[in-house]
């Protein structure tokens, strides 16, 4: 593999706003089919925000949450899994969220979320609906997800915050990772050519540091998970090397495609594309606007700069394939 290009940032905007957003000073008109009290109480959710110093995208995940908890109304009753559930983010009574009164308060009911999200570890790289899901706890963890484009066009209507689409619009299309963050980037591994030592396999049962280890990583870091138990694992996949993660895809009913999307894996068949033998897997983090394809990987070069991480900018098809996040199927 070789280039060294880097990719554009695309995913690396994050744009602020300095001042509260007032309520009575709200569009007339509805925001992707919310309006009224609705957006009255999106603005207080952002504010509530805004006073703990939390970003436009936790925000936007507050927003999101209260979406597809309760269509941004402060409900007074619950539902079957949760009779007690009250209010914008049907917050339970089990002593976590206050009292009766503070979970039917919009400012309150946000301002717990809030901090019960800033104590999620890692939530800035996780997926919208991933990182609500670690505070709200609900049975499926990509709940959220469909009201991930409205919930940023309120934002950016409510707030007035120029240029906050843009960069949020995607949900999962925000990249997981955060350069090399792989936690084994310092461990042996087995040298091209050369014979494995000890310690060379990682705790998802890959050599350390190959391409495959770097992209079974980000895998779990798109599902939230960044330790042991881990939810992907060589050992119940069988993803064996490069060359064979497409057939363990196809076992497991993922889907695959020719369509490059952020945070799928970018397949390439042996001898593709400057593979070897054995093939080669990368991250995508970005689909610029031209369509060029920015991914990120680990061994991607010759000697001696094999084995570390790399990121580069590709044609799309110059993959054999693309592998999809699970949870997107």
């Amino acid at each position: 593999m070789g280039g060294s290009e880097q990719p554009a940032a695309a995913g690396d905007c994050t744009p602020t706003s300095s001042s509260d957003v007032d309520p009575a000073n709200l569009p007339t008109e509805d925001v992707a089919g919310y309006a009224g009290e609705q957006l009255v109480n999106a603005a207080l959710i952002v504010n509530a925000g805004k006073a703990i110093d939390l970003s436009v995208k936790g925000q936007t995940i507050g927003v999101m949450t209260a979406m597809g908890e309760s269509t941004l109304q402060v409900l007074d009753r619950g539902d079957g899994p949760g009779p007690d559930s009250r209010g914008l983010f049907q917050q339970r009574d089990n002593g976590a969220w206050g009292s009766y009164e503070d979970r039917m308060d919009p400012t309150t009911s946000a301002t717990n979320f809030f901090k019960a999200l800033q104590a999620v570890e890692g939530w800035e790289s996780l997926s919208p609906t991933e990182a609500a899901h670690k505070v709200q706890r609900n049975a499926d963890p990509f709940h959220y997800e469909k009201y991930w484009a409205d919930a940023v066009q309120i934002v950016a209507v409510v707030a007035d915050i120029e240029g906050l689409e843009p960069c949020l619009a995607g949900g999962t299309g925000q990249p997981i990772g955060a350069g090399d963050d792989l936690p084994w980037s310092t461990s042996a591994f087995c040298p091209i050519g050369g014979f494995c030592p000890p310690g060379a396999v990682s705790p998802l049962g890959m050599y350390n540091r190959e391409c495959t280890d770097f992209a079974l990583w980000r895998l779990n870091a798109a599902a939230g998970v960044t330790s042991a138990p881990w939810k992907y694992h060589n050992s119940d996949l069988t993803l064996g090397n490069a060359e064979t993660w497409i057939g363990a895809w196809q076992r497991q009913g993922w889907e695959t495609g020719q369509e490059p999307r952020v945070n799928a894996v970018a397949y390439y068949a042996a001898n593709v594309g400057g593979a070897g033998s054995v093939g080669h897997v990368a991250w995508v983090t970005a689909i610029n606007d031209d369509g060029i394809v920015a991914i990120e990987e680990y061994n991607g070069q010759a000697p001696p700069n094999d084995h570390k991480y790399g990121s580069r900018n590709i044609q799309p098809d110059e993959v054999s394939a693309y592998l999809y996040f699970p949870g997107d199927n």
